[in-house]
């Protein structure tokens, strides 16, 4: 089961300042532009980690992420 789907708005969500994306994504917001299947999800027992989220962030830059950094934006917050 995938949490977002293309289209969906979405804000990047990383509370762990030491995660190195932190400083760079944390608090952006973008758009699902694409969804790329991987195993992952066999390797942390858990399926929705096999799903990597194509984000088109407010610059025009794309960063794959998975769900876990991931919550919903409303459009009009975006």
């Amino acid at each position: 089961m995938r949490r977002f789907e293309v289209g969906n708005q979405v804000r990047i969500d990383i509370p762990d300042q030491t995660d190195p994306d932190h400083d760079r994504l944390h608090g952006r917001r973008g758009r699902v532009v694409g969804i790329l299947e991987d195993d992952a999800g066999q390797e942390t027992a858990d399926q929705r980690d096999s799903h990597l989220f194509s984000v088109e962030l407010e610059d025009g830059t794309v960063e794959d992420l998975r769900w876990r950094d991931l919550r919903p934006a409303p459009e009009s917050d975006s």
